[in-house]
């Protein structure tokens, strides 16, 4: 990826279009709410594999992610806690628990941030 100075930060060209990325958000995605974004959106997305491998049917997944941040330290993300909202019928949280067990150690993302950022997650299960 490569990306270009603008007047108000930097952008780059995706399959999608032009991501524009600044540090006021304005003018652009914020960093963090990228980072932020790549760590929820990973989960979700290895979740839904994991689920389907594992026969667990479910009707949708929505992840809420919650950032801590450290003013003192540049403002850096020190925690993020996942929690999936999954629908579903006859879903057993036991099962969920070993799929997100799973999800997390497939995660691309979160294995890239796992010595800096402390991640947690929870769920809860929709009928």
């Amino acid at each position: 990826m490569e990306f270009k100075m603008t007047e108000n930060g930097f952008e780059t060209e995706v399959d999608f279009g032009t991501l524009e990325i600044s540090g006021n958000a304005e003018y652009g995605y914020r960093p963090f709410q990228l980072l932020v974004s790549s760590i929820a959106v990973c989960s979700g997305g290895v979740l839904r594999k994991v689920l389907e491998r594992m026969r667990m049917p479910y009707e949708d997944i929505t992840v809420q992610a919650k950032e801590t941040r450290v003013e003192k330290e540049a403002n850096r993300v020190s925690e993020i806690h996942l929690h999936f909202l999954i629908k579903g019928n006859n879903l057993s949280e036991e099962k969920v628990e070993k799929a997100l067990h799973v999800t997390r150690k497939n995660c691309s993302m979160v294995q890239s941030v796992k010595d800096s950022i402390k991640i947690t997650e929870s769920f809860t299960i929709q009928a």
